[in-house]
């Protein structure tokens, strides 16, 4: 089975220069723990996760050092740069294996450059579950 047969998509993508605080709500409003970065042309650049968020925010040292994390930093300062990818062609157990080797949740997939999905730990149980796979 392709990658392509169980992503989600469209995916929901942020700009590197958005406001931390814009970050944590957009991932609230759309329940997920993670948006990919792109930049102008539609390439992702990185990922930025609540674990990102988590981290910076614990590194941040009183409430007015959170207040400006949320207000003055950006996505582009916390995010993770070269995040993990697979091609929408690639077999679900590549994706599988990437996951399991990298310790991440989720992989987005690219085509020619371009964001065209994200498939997670989760897609891939519920095929097993369902009988898909």
């Amino acid at each position: 089975m392709k990658i392509a047969d169980l992503m989600q998509a469209p995916v929901r993508a942020i700009a590197p220069d958005v406001a931390v605080a814009e970050v944590v709500e957009t991932l609230a409003d759309l329940h997920v723990s993670a948006l990919p970065v792109v930049d102008t042309a539609g390439r992702m650049i990185g990922i930025v996760s609540s674990t990102d968020v988590l981290t910076a925010e614990a590194e941040a040292d009183d409430e007015s050092a959170r207040e400006i994390l949320l207000e003055e930093s950006t996505a582009r300062d916390i995010m993770t740069a070269q995040p993990f990818t697979i091609a929408p062609d690639a077999d679900v157990r590549e994706a599988a294996r990437q996951m399991l080797y990298a310790d991440v949740h989720r992989l987005f997939v690219v085509q020619d450059d371009s964001l065209v999905g994200v498939i997670s730990t989760t897609d891939i149980v519920r095929a097993v579950a369902t009988g898909q796979i």
